[in-house]
């Protein structure tokens, strides 16, 4: 087993546990952290010119936008719940356009609108 395989067998493992353990508000959380990750590996990868990378992380953090999107509770979320809603389905939609276009200033603009929801999220109390 090479190091790097070895990593990411350590680091699935680890991701394993931290879910296993985690909270609801944790989980929202490691969903942000996750699509702020792999928002930020794509935009690597387009700088290097890995689109096929590029591709498959911009589909990661568009399968995670959609996760949170899933898990709100639009009956007792209210109109926070709404915004948001409406909010991740423009963030999963741009997520397209960035990667159709090959854009890394709508990445940039994703992942903005992303760390201003997680930062409002890790304010509340678990």
């Amino acid at each position: 087993m090479n190091a790097a395989s070895a990593l990411r067998q350590y680091q699935n493992v680890n991701t394993n546990v931290m879910v296993a353990d985690a909270n609801p508000h944790r989980l929202i959380q490691m969903l942000m952290e996750g699509s702020l990750s792999r928002m930020a590996q794509a935009r690597g990868a387009l700088e290097r010119g890995q689109l096929a990378s590029k591709g498959e992380l911009i589909g990661k953090a568009i399968s995670i936008v959609g996760g949170l999107r899933g898990a709100l509770d639009m009956e007792r979320g209210g109109e926070v719940a709404t915004n948001l809603d409406r909010l991740y389905e423009y963030m999963g939609n741009r997520l397209v356009e960035a990667n159709a276009r090959d854009d890394s200033a709508i990445l940039d603009e994703v992942s903005q609108l992303m760390r201003t929801i997680k930062s409002g999220w890790d304010a509340i109390a678990p």
